[in-house]
């Protein structure tokens, strides 16, 4: 199998474009994530073959499934392409079994024949004694695990999952997560999942595309994404602080701050990564501290279960995060005044 490779250019309105590349080898899942509005479903749409494209091509294992230059356009129903949507679409009207054998009877194979293959996915899939319920009677996990067998069931050369998880509450989405990334593994070609959220796609994806305005600004593994963001919203995903500035010497400068960083022989523009985690906050100017050590305030304070995001202010804002019992400690209010420090180790830096 030669796996997805897509050229996508697409003008959805006067003011936005989708405009991207993706190449997807088979036995990899990749994630395309994005904010809302950055070009996610207009990916899904085309992929699928709900929309063509204005110029680019898309071919599966070789065979052109849309190429506007040559006036090829193979329709959805003859792509062998298996699409689990965002609210999963599943008919309500049909049962679990008869929904999962849906993708088959399409492709005019018999009544008993599609059936007799949807019950095999349903066990697989741990539906087994759900086979004559309607949609309306099933969990969000049910219907999610019904979805994907009705993907797999037509033993598709592309799995597509739109948002696979988004419509679950937060308990059923960890354990569905986990039987999703099993489903994944044991498909064959290649897979792609639209998504929003960074846990999602890092968890279930070999590599992340980042989507904005329509094109593609980052990609790379998880690390890649997690350690080295490239935009701002790269790094609020990965948790990280992102300051731009000019190395010289072992000290990036930045807008009215110096940062002092280990390596001394990085020159020149770069993206500075500092993890929330690694800023210490204090109510006094440590002693012995590291070099990076300066008095602000803080602006805001989010709680977050057991951990607590703080955000700093001037002469570098930046977002912290400590324990709730160092909050509690430190008697910390929006408002105060502190002192932050971190280690010149703990200050990533990629060269643009």
């Amino acid at each position: 199998m030669r796996g997805l490779e897509a050229v996508i250019q697409v003008r959805r309105s006067a003011s936005f474009q989708l405009d991207l590349s993706l190449q997807i080898t088979p036995g990899k899942t990749f994630a395309l994530l994005g904010p809302n509005g950055s070009g996610k479903s207009t990916t899904v749409s085309v992929l699928a073959g709900l929309l063509a494209l204005d110029h680019g091509r898309i071919s599966l294992d070789g065979t052109t499934l849309d190429d506007p230059d040559r006036g090829v356009f193979v329709p959805p129903e003859v792509r062998r392409i298996g699409v689990v949507f965002q609210d999963y679409l599943l008919f309500p009207h049909l049962s679990v079994i008869e929904n999962v054998a849906f993708g088959l009877r399409s492709r005019q194979v018999g009544h008993a024949g599609s059936l007799a293959r949807a019950a095999g996915w349903i066990e697989r899939l741990g539906l087994t004694g759900f086979s004559d319920r309607k949609p309306a009677s099933l969990s969000g996990g049910q219907a999610q695990r019904v979805a994907l067998a009705r993907a797999l069931i037509i033993e598709p050369e592309l799995l597509l999952l739109d948002e696979p998880l988004s419509a679950l509450d937060v308990t059923t989405r960890i354990e569905l997560r986990r039987h999703l990334a099993e489903h994944l593994e044991s498909f064959a070609g290649p897979r792609l999942v639209i998504t929003h959220d960074p846990t999602e796609a890092f968890l279930l994806a070999d590599e992340i595309h980042i989507i904005e305005n329509g094109r593609i600004v980052q990609a790379g593994t998880p690390d890649d994404i997690r350690l080295r963001p490239r935009t701002r919203y790269v790094a609020d995903l990965a948790g990280s602080n992102l300051v731009r500035g000019v190395a010289g010497g072992g000290v990036i400068e930045t807008t009215g701050h110096s940062l002092h960083i280990a390596d001394r022989s990085v020159e020149g523009p770069v993206l500075a990564t500092i993890r929330p985690s690694a800023i210490t906050v204090h109510l006094r100017e440590p002693e012995g501290s590291p070099r990076n050590t300066w008095k602000t305030s803080i602006d805001l304070i989010e709680h977050l279960g057991d951990r607590v995001r703080l955000r700093i202010t001037a002469p570098l804002p930046l977002t912290a995060e400590i324990t709730e019992l160092a909050t509690r400690s430190l008697e910390l209010t929006e408002g105060a005044h502190v002192w932050v420090s971190i280690k010149a180790t703990e200050i990533g830096v990629e060269p643009v």
